[in-house]
């Protein structure tokens, strides 16, 4: 029982440390109550001890938070409105900032980033609702198979579209159109979930091979974006209280089991892509590409240790098989591992 919980615990500060919390409203209310030393506010080790008191208190209350070392910890919570005295008896209100502004302009400059969030925020909540109940409609079984593909076209492109306005909301376009400016934009968003999901849907979207099966990384993701924009937008109102509460606090609560389930998903679906190729629907390059992508997520810290995680289990059960009943496979395994792990 200790192993299991040790390693639940694993799990769960993989998912906090993975968590969204730049486009979380509550996160940036939250750590703006935080009072912290110039010198300790620029430490990550800091910034990730508040991220995860953050994700326990409004997220998974069952993640053990670790204290803070006693050298970092000589800070204070604040309320959002606090006023401290000066020893005349007059009362001054703290700022974050080091020069006051006029009401009337910090108000008018803060509410133009917030709504513009808010509305990229509704866009994607709109498109990820929209992918969610197209992939429910393709993979259900009664529906005539001409809809149900064409469902299963849409859910993808709809997912690609998704992705692709969450890069350009958060990076922005290249700087120009130019090589050297792509391709640092490029090196910018090659690590981030929304151009894996990208990549991942746009083959699938354009081939004739059709696996129901793909979409259901899709589905996770659709899942975990409408919890997280019903849970910061409807709190308040007594149909989510009444219906969606529960569903939306598990699936927030349960992120790590998504994501470990997407990414066996995800493998599943490279080997079923490899069994393939001795079929007429076979696509080498689709092959080909599908696995560069597992390989990069095998490697970039959003996506790879769930990956990791699947691989070593697929590791512990087929290595001692291929030892035991097929030991000339060992030399071929040893090159795929070194190219893999380059």
């Amino acid at each position: 029982m200790g192993g299991e919980d040790e390693e639940t615990q694993k799990l769960k500060k993989i998912a906090a440390a993975s968590y969204d919390y730049e486009n979380d409203p509550k996160w940036s209310d939250y750590w703006s109550n935080i009072l912290i030393p110039p010198h300790l506010s620029s430490r990550s080790d800091v910034v990730d001890h508040y991220k995860r008191k953050f994700y326990k208190r409004n997220i998974d209350p069952d993640l053990i938070v670790e204290p803070m070392p006693t050298s970092s910890s000589s800070q204070t919570t604040r309320p959002s409105a606090s006023t401290s005295s000066t020893p005349n008896g007059q009362t001054r209100q703290r700022n974050s900032g080091s020069t006051s502004r006029a009401p009337g302009t910090s108000s008018a400059t803060a509410s133009t980033p917030t709504s513009l969030r808010l509305d990229q925020q509704t866009i994607s909540f709109s498109v990820n609702a929209w992918v969610f109940v197209v992939a429910v409609l393709a993979v259900f079984p009664l529906v005539p198979r001409s809809l149900s593909d064409r469902a299963y076209k849409l859910a993808l492109m709809g997912t690609a579209c998704s992705s692709l306005y969450s890069l350009y909301s958060s990076y922005g376009k290249p700087r120009a159109w130019n090589l050297q400016a792509m391709q640092v934009w490029f090196q910018s968003v090659i690590a981030t979930k929304d151009f894996i999901y990208f990549v991942y849907c746009l083959p699938f979207a354009t081939s004739q091979l059709t696996l129901k099966f793909a979409l259901l990384p899709v589905m996770c993701r659709s899942v975990e974006h409408i919890a997280k924009f019903l849970r910061s937008k409807f709190s308040h109102s007594s149909l989510y209280r009444k219906y969606l509460e529960e569903p939306c606090v598990w699936v927030e609560s349960n992120t790590a089991t998504l994501a470990i389930l997407s990414s066996q998903a995800e493998i599943g679906i490279g080997f079923l892509l490899i069994i393939s190729l001795v079929s007429w629907q076979r696509n080498i390059i689709q092959t080909f590409v599908y696995w560069q992508l597992l390989k990069l997520m095998y490697h970039v810290p959003v996506t790879g240790s769930y990956h990791q995680s699947v691989w070593a289990r697929i590791g512990k059960t087929v290595i001692p098989l291929v030892h035991s009943y097929a030991p000339f496979l060992d030399s071929p395994i040893s090159a795929v591992q070194r190219w893999w792990l380059r």
